[in-house]
């Protein structure tokens, strides 16, 4: 089970970089007010979805402890971020305050799931 349950949670790192790193190669066209969605970033948005409801699935069905309140914030950020990934997945350019605002939240999505003990 251990096995499984790091390979769903090197999926779910996979998801995040691909949301974060299509973030972050596009800051500079967020500057010019360029910047667009791209599907690696919606891919990644869904790939953490997934992963994460396997993973504490596989952590409850193995007896381990799963902090449901984490988690419950965790889904709630991670839902506004694909429903604005999801939306405005093909428009040609994103309004900065609406793409800052999905780099702002994954980023915080990471320091939730590893500052909150």
């Amino acid at each position: 089970m251990d096995v499984l349950i790091n390979v769903f949670v090197a999926l779910h790192i996979i998801g995040i970089a691909a949301l974060l790193g299509g973030f972050l190669t596009q800051m500079k066209t967020m500057g010019q007010g360029t910047a667009r969605f791209t599907p690696g970033m919606l891919h990644g948005a869904l790939t953490m979805l997934v992963t994460g409801v396997a993973l504490v699935g596989l952590n409850q069905a193995d007896d381990q402890t799963v902090n449901n309140v984490k988690i419950g914030v965790k889904m709630a950020v991670l839902v506004v971020i694909l429903g604005l990934v999801y939306v405005k997945r093909d428009e040609e350019t994103v309004d900065k305050a609406l793409f800052g605002a999905v780099g702002g939240l994954t980023m915080v999505n990471i320091f939730i799931a590893t500052l909150w003990t």
